[in-house]
Parts: structure tokens; C-alpha cells; sequence
């Protein structure tokens, strides 16, 4: 039976405290580990890029056995929340050893990093699509979940702002001017951080939509379902194109402060300002879904962002305030993508068992972390290349061709990659009145 209760403050937090955890990773990523793969590892940024691209491949194939396994996992914690338990470890060593600059030579260093990559990908999976289904079974009400998304954001993004604020900060600490002695350091307090969130994740919150008794469940049935899930495959594109945005851009900051400003230290502090304005943007996302529903909100949101980081490459390099002062508005107008995409996959999921009479939240949510892994891939292989292609050597001046590339990275390119996402949402068709009539039947049907 699916109990519909209003989930107290405590859950919300708790929930979205598993966020945090995971974005001490996630950040990392995007911010960092193309940057540390130049400039501190020591391999080629076209190599980096095409790791990215490459790994991905088996994601396609890794993502949706997470989901397919998670549905069939049954124990008296139920069938997510017991992940968070058995990954959180092994994530957080594979985390310190994909920071690690071995004493190699560059074709050495290039298996270290994909070996120790795809080993995080692994681990991000496993622990983060029970993760992020279990928002689809905290409760059986949109609202509820919308409200839990907000949350999770919220403090998705204040995981956001410790790395972004406290990264270089203690490399440079722990390093005394060696990064490569810095940054496993650093990934290892975080990962002790982000084991801690997730105990607390684990221990606050409850699975309260359960697949009818009457379910018959089959590999072959699940992706049938999932293939003609129309809404799933729209949230898929939106999802990668997104991502590929937030990548390309995030992980040009550090080239576009520390070779075209001038002044790599500050780039903590434009992430962390960009950061405020997330948190800020998020907290309101649940009153204007409520003003405006969500399909219209997402495309208000992307459209404006759009617009504004086309603007950012006019931005001279002296005018620091205005660089700073675009860079939060498209941060505050684009916050509530993420909730909003995320509240949208547990929708489908109500969508599908409405549709087929089976629930494979699961495998839904597994789609979720392939779009954010893909579009990491898109954007982080993106990124490499086009830094090749403008002709990027790092740890030396650059070239006006160089530095008018990364200027494109930081505005027109990754803007390219929103436009997609937005007509992309313009086809999307769970609205929110469609979403009530479906909640209602469902909740018909379990009481018969």
C-alpha cells in the first residue's frame, strides 16, 4: 500500500543531505578534474576529453543494470536506501586514487587515469541511482516530491560550495605549492565528509511507495516500458544537454581565470558567488512550480539563461564586477533546472506504472545519472578537444586564438547546448494537471 503523508522537514534534509555527498564528488569533477588532468597529472587535454567521451560507453550499459538491480533488491531497509551503506566506502578510496599522480610515464599515467575513472563511475553509480530513486519512493504525491527535490538542491549545491570555496584553498595547504601532494589529500576529506552525509541520509529517510503485490516484473517488460516512455526519453535529451552545458562552462573557469584574468585564486570565488545564487534560485523553485507549473518554469529558466551567457563573452577582461554580476544571474536563472528535471523523472515513474500497470522507479532514475554521466561525457570531451583545437599548452602563456576559445567555452558553445534542452522541453507532456489525474487514479487503484 503507497501511504500518502507529507514528509516532515527532517526527511527533506536528510534526503537531500545524500546530495551534498555526492556533489563533494560531482564538483570535483566538473570544476576540477580536467584542469588536474592538464595542469597537475600531466596528460594531453585532447586525451583527457576523449577518456571522457570513451568511458561512457559502458555507462550506457552500467546506468540501466544499476537501476534493473535495485529494483530487485529487497531487504528490510528496502531497496535503495541499503546502497548508500555498501558504496559509500569504496567510494571514497577510488575518489583519493583518481587524484593520485602516479610516478609514470605519460602512457602509464593515461591507463592510471582511465582505470581509476571508469572505477568512480562505477561507484558514483552504484550509489547514486539507488539515491536518486528513492526520491521517487519517499512519497506517492508530485508536490511532496518536488518539495523533497527542492531540498536536495538546496543542499546539493551547498556541496557545491565547499568545493568550490575550500578546494584550492587546502591543496595549497596540504601541498605547500605541490598540487599533486594537495589534491588526493583533499579528496580525502571529502570523502570522509561525504560518508558521514550518507549515514545520515540512510538512517532519516523511509520508503513508503512499494510496486503492487500483484507486479509481475521481467527485464524484458521493464525496458519495454522504459523504450516507450515518451516523457523519459524527452527528460533524457534535456537531461545530456543540460549537463553538457554545466560541464563545458564549470570546467573552463579555471583556464578562463588562470590565463585569460590572470588570477587563478579567484576563481574559487566566482564559483562561489555563482554558487550562492544556485542555492538562492533552488529555495524558490518550489513556490514558482507552483505559480507557473513545471514544464514553464524550465523553459523560462533555460531561455533566460541562454541569452545571458551569450552575453558573457562580450564582458571586457577588466570590468571584474560585471563578470561576477552576469555570472550570478545566469547562476540564480538557471537554478531550478536541476530540481525541476529531477522531480520530472520521478513523474514519469508514476507516469509508466499509470501507463503499464508496472513500476521500475529504479530503472527510470538510472536514465537520470546516464544523462548526467553522458553529458559530462559530451561536455568533458567537448571541452578537451576544443582546448586542443584552440591550440591550449598548459602552464604557458596563450595565444589570442587560445584565449578568444576559452572566452567561446565560457558563452556561445556550451549556450549551444541549452538550446537543445529547450526545445527538447518543448515537447515534454506531464504537465502538472496531467500529473494530478494520474496520482489520483493511481491512488484509486492501490485502494481497490
Amino acid at each position: 500500500m503507497n501511504i500518502v503523508e507529507k514528509l516532515s522537514v527532517k526527511e527533506k534534509i536528510g534526503y537531500g543531505l545524500g546530495d551534498t555527498a555526492s556533489n563533494l564528488y560531482f564538483q570535483m569533477y566538473i570544476n576540477f578534474l580536467l584542469f588536474f588532468y592538464t595542469d597537475v597529472f600531466g596528460i594531453p587535454a585532447a586525451v583527457a576529453g576523449t577518456m571522457f567521451m570513451l568511458t561512457r560507453f559502458w555507462d550506457a550499459v552500467n546506468d540501466p543494470m544499476m537501476g534493473i538491480i535495485a529494483d530487485r533488491t529487497n531487504t528490510k531497509h528496502g531497496k535503495f536506501r541499503p546502497y548508500l551503506l555498501w558504496i559509500m566506502f569504496p567510494m571514497a578510496i577510488i575518489g583519493v586514487l583518481m587524484f593520485t599522480t602516479p610516478n609514470l610515464s605519460v602512457g602509464g599515467k593515461i591507463i592510471y587515469a582511465y582505470v581509476t575513472y571508469i572505477l568512480m563511475m562505477m561507484a558514483y553509480t552504484a550509489i547514486n541511482i539507488p539515491y536518486s530513486a528513492l526520491m521517487g519512493v519517499l512519497s506517492p504525491s508530485s508536490a511532496e516530491r518536488t518539495s523533497a527535490s527542492t531540498y536536495r538542491f538546496v543542499l546539493a549545491f551547498a556541496g557545491a560550495f565547499i568545493i568550490q570555496g575550500a578546494t584550492l584553498p587546502l591543496v595549497n595547504y596540504f601541498g605547500k605549492g605541490d598540487q599533486a601532494i594537495g589534491f588526493p589529500i583533499t579528496m580525502g576529506i571529502f570523502g570522509l565528509l561525504a560518508m558521514g552525509m550518507f549515514f545520515i541520509t540512510f538512517k532519516t529517510t523511509k520508503e513508503r511507495v512499494q510496486p503492487s503485490p500483484k507486479q509481475k516484473t521481467s527485464l524484458k517488460n521493464d525496458l519495454k516500458d522504459l523504450m516507450g516512455n515518451k516523457p523519459w526519453m524527452i527528460l533524457l535529451v534535456m537531461g545530456i544537454f543540460t549537463l553538457g552545458y554545466v560541464i563545458i562552462r564549470m570546467g573552463t573557469i579555471m583556464y578562463y581565470f588562470k590565463y585569460y584574468l590572470g588570477n587563478e585564486l579567484l576563481a574559487g570565488t566566482f564559483m562561489m558567488a555563482g554558487t550562492v545564487a544556485v542555492i538562492a534560485g533552488t529555495a524558490c523553485t518550489q513556490y514558482l512550480s507552483k505559480l507557473l507549473g513545471k514544464k514553464k518554469l524550465y523553459l523560462i529558466a533555460m531561455g533566460l539563461s541562454t541569452i545571458l551567457t551569450m552575453v558573457f563573452f562580450y564582458i571586457p577582461k577588466d570590468q571584474i564586477v560585471m563578470i561576477f554580476a552576469v555570472h550570478i544571474l545566469i547562476s540564480l536563472v538557471m537554478a531550478p533546472q536541476a530540481p525541476l528535471i529531477w522531480a520530472m523523472y520521478a513523474d514519469t515513474a508514476d507516469y509508466s506504472e499509470w501507463k503499464n500497470g508496472r513500476r521500475a522507479t529504479g530503472l527510470v532514475f538510472s536514465a537520470a545519472t546516464f544523462s548526467q554521466k553522458f553529458g559530462m561525457a559530451i561536455g568533458g570531451g567537448l571541452a578537451g578537444w576544443l582546448l586542443s583545437i584552440f591550440n591550449f599548452e598548459p602552464n604557458t602563456v596563450q595565444s589570442p586564438e587560445t584565449i578568444t576559445g576559452i572566452k567561446l567555452m565560457m558563452s556561445y558553445i556550451p549556450a549551444g547546448a541549452t538550446v537543445v534542452a529547450v526545445i527538447a522541453a518543448l515537447f515534454y507532456p506531464l504537465d502538472d494537471k496531467t500529473m494530478e489525474n494520474i496520482e489520483k487514479d493511481l491512488q484509486e487503484r492501490n485502494a481497490g
